[in-house]
């Protein structure tokens, strides 16, 4: 079953609630959290309290990705927050330090993820899989949103895809950047189950038909 995760990041911040109240309605399934911290992505979006606040308005499992340096240090407090899904970034940390986060959040009672840049070969992720619920591949660099979609990363995909059936079936596998209805079918087609759709989902003139046909 496909998923649709519409990332907040192209919400409108000025009506942040009533954007993420709407949400449920249109058939999507989780809140996908863009948390940047201006020094692994050059760009500053949200942070835990915001994250808590959202925690209050809705009930929709909080997909929370952390495209933040070193993590470890801040995982316990976004758990505590309220995410249900916490993802860290295999380049922001040592392979040690991403393995104690990954423990740490299942700790917590919270669904641990790993995500890869563009850039990152999909071995990358090979260390951390039999920690993780899911994997999320980057079709764009991280940042910022309304990239356009990189095509090339489909065989990435694909490959992680296999990895996560041969080792961990449980696991889901993402898809961030530049998700609309067209490229949502290549997504599909190469083994992703979860969408994170932003500027795309926000700007939909039907957000409820725009998931469906992502989900197609």
């Amino acid at each position: 079953m496909v998923k649709v995760a519409p990332s907040i990041l192209s919400a409108d911040f000025v009506n942040l609630e009533r954007d993420i109240r709407a949400l449920k309605e249109t058939g999507a399934d989780y809140v996908h959290v863009d948390v940047m911290d201006g020094l692994f992505v050059p760009n500053i979006t949200i942070g835990i309290p915001v994250v808590a606040a959202i925690r209050r308005i809705t009930d929709m499992p909080l997909d929370v990705h952390l495209m933040i340096d070193r993590p470890l240090r801040y995982v316990d407090d976004f758990c505590k927050a309220g995410s249900d899904l916490l993802t860290v970034h295999v380049e922001a940390d040592t392979q040690e330090n991403t393995l104690a986060a990954l423990k740490r959040i299942r700790e917590n009672g919270v669904r641990a993820a790993i995500s890869v840049k563009p850039k990152t070969p999909a071995e990358a992720v090979l260390p951390f899989l039999p920690y993780c619920d899911l994997i999320l591949v980057m079709t764009v660099e991280p940042g910022f949103g309304g990239q356009s979609f990189m095509q090339d990363m489909m065989p990435k995909l694909k490959t992680i895809r296999g990895y996560i059936d041969a080792q961990n079936p449980g696991c889901e596998l993402e898809v961030d950047g530049g998700v609309n209805a067209e490229t949502a079918r290549l997504c599909r087609e190469n083994g992703a189950n979860v969408l994170v759709a932003g500027s795309a989902y926000f700007k939909a003139a039907d957000p409820t038909a725009f998931v469906r046909a992502v989900k197609a």
